[in-house]
Parts: structure tokens; C-alpha cells; sequence
């Protein structure tokens, strides 16, 4: 359930309101490549400037336009226990096979606040939970240390791992089994050396069968194969990764492509201008856009 290529929807918009026709579009898209797992409400789908009512909506859609076909890893997570807990009893509630949980975001608890707040939310709710460890985001992170206590909690399988860092990977890796998920399309395969199993992507919303590709070939252990992927996809992901904040390039992509509105919540704004061009030629050079 928790390897492979998942992908980091998007949640669209249309005229301030959630899109749902536009969302079950994205899913049937989803579907049609053989994705291995849908991401919904995380970073890229815009969960801060939802509502938890929205939220919980696009849990429920997406569960069920799913239908069963291929994991759902809501995101779930705040940087309030209570609140965390509220949502993964909802998300359980409409059928998800388990939640992404963020570390907790503005009051950057020390160490053993992110311990006590995972197992807590592990504890409450007899739902998978993945981790999801991006400091860059949240102020603070966790250290390998903590992660492998949290590894030792019933219900916690997975770590999404967001921190840029194969130190901080291969150190989890070297003191727990916990599965360990690229939260960074360009980190996949480097992740995979140290034994990394897959990837929540943001770029899989244009190219999913791609990543799957690659991603299929990492669990085959041909890491060769997979090589050239990797240099394919490459230019692409750092294109949604530093033209500007994540999902700011993938919903402008998305739009070029006919494929969603552009439209995004403030304080996200939509790409400059002067970046447009760069990201239109990455997409031609992939051969997306002609």
C-alpha cells in the first residue's frame, strides 16, 4: 500500500469553490495510468487554505470515486493533536486506507512533542498513519532518532521524507525498518540507493505513467533502468519544485495542459509572468506541450 508512485493531488478550483467535476476528472486520469496511491489534501492539494468541511468533502469524493481501485493516503495532519485526531476519525469513517500526518507546523515542538503527538494520533485511530517529515515547511522536524521510536508504534508504517537530505534518510534507514517514501520527485531514485520504495509526487499529476515507470523499476531493484527515467523526469520536477511554492508551477502546468483551472487560495498567488516561459519550454522539451 505504501510503495510505488502516489501522487500529491492537486485540490481545484473554480470561481473561489472546490471543482469537484474537474476533481473526479484528475482521478479518472489517475486511474486510467495505474497509479499506485492517491495523495488528496496534502501540501500540493492546498489543505491550510481549506476549511476542515472542505476537507473532510474531498476525503470523502475521493474515496469514493477511487472505489476501491488503489490506496487512499488522506492527508489528515495539524499542528493541533486534537484537531489531527478529528480528521484521521473522519477519514476512517469515509474509507481511507490511511493518512498522511505533517509534523506539526508553527509551535515547533521539541522532539517529544512530535513522538507524543504521532502516537497519539496512532493510537486513537486504528488507521495506518505516514509520516511526514518536511522541516522547510514547518519550522522544525524530526531527527532520525525520533522517527525510529515512532516506527516502534503500531499503526505508524511509512515516513514521507521531505527534507532534502540522503544523511537524514540513510540514518533512518540504518536504525529502523520503517518504509520510507520520497516527499521530492527529483530525490526518488537517489532515495532508492539507500532503499527508499517510492514516492508521493507532485509531478505525477501531469505524468503519472512516468512515474509509475520508474517507479515499478525501483521495486524490481533495477535501479539502471530506472536511471534513465530519472533523467527524463529530471528537468521537470525541478521546474514544479523551484519555479515557485509548491503548487503554484504544477497548477500553472495543469492549465497549460487543458487539464485544470490555474486558480489557487491566498495567500498563494499565480506564477509570475516572467516565469511562464520557462515552464511552458520545460514542458515542450518533455514533449507535453507542442
Amino acid at each position: 500500500m505504501f510503495t510505488g508512485a502516489m501522487v500529491a493531488l492537486i485540490t481545484p478550483f473554480q470561481d473561489g469553490d472546490i471543482d469537484f467535476e474537474t476533481l473526479d476528472e484528475l482521478i479518472e486520469f489517475q486511474m486510467e495510468n495505474s497509479i499506485d496511491g492517491i495523495v488528496p489534501v496534502g501540501t500540493t492539494g492546498e489543505s491550510p487554505t481549506l476549511s476542515h468541511a472542505e476537507q473532510k468533502k474531498v476525503m470523502e469524493r475521493v474515496v469514493s470515486a477511487v472505489g476501491g481501485h488503489a490506496p487512499v493516503i488522506v492527508g489528515a495532519g495539524s499542528n493541533s493533536t486534537a484537531e489531527a485526531i478529528e480528521l484521521t476519525v473522519f477519514a476512517k469513517k469515509v474509507g481511507a486506507d490511511a493518512t498522511l500526518q505533517v509534523t506539526p507546523y508553527y509551535n515547533k515542538p521539541m522532539q517529544a512533542g512530535f513522538y507524543e503527538h504521532f502516537k497519539a494520533i496512532a493510537e486513537a485511530v486504528d488507521l495506518p498513519v505516514v509520516l511526514y517529515n518536511i522541516p522547510g515547511r514547518c519550522g522544525a522536524g524530526m531527527t532520525p532518532e525520533t522517527v525510529a521510536r515512532l516506527a516502534e508504534v503500531e499503526n505508524i508504517v511509512a515516513i514521507k521524507e521531505a527534507t532534502g537530505s540522503l544523511d537524514q534518510a540513510s540514518e533512518i534507514a540504518s536504525l529502523c525498518d520503517i518504509t520510507i517514501i520520497s516527499g521530492d520527485d527529483s530525490l526518488t531514485l537517489p532515495l532508492a540507493s539507500i532503499g527508499g520504495k517510492g514516492v508521493i509526487s507532485v509531478v505525477a499529476n501531469i505524468v503519472p505513467a512516468d512515474v509509475k515507470a520508474m517507479t515499478d523499476l525501483i521495486l524490481e531493484g533495477d535501479l539502471t533502468s530506472a536511471r534513465q527515467w530519472h533523467k527524463k523526469l529530471f528537468a521537470l520536477c525541478k521546474s514544479m519544485l523551484t519555479l515557485a511554492t509548491n503548487p503554484i508551477p504544477i497548477k500553472a502546468a495543469m492549465a497549460m495542459l487543458n487539464m485544470a483551472p490555474e486558480e489557487l487560495r491566498l495567500p498563494m498567488t499565480p506564477l509570475e509572468q516572467g516565469k511562464r516561459a520557462a515552464l511552458k519550454q520545460t514542458l515542450e522539451e518533455y514533449g507535453l506541450l507542442s
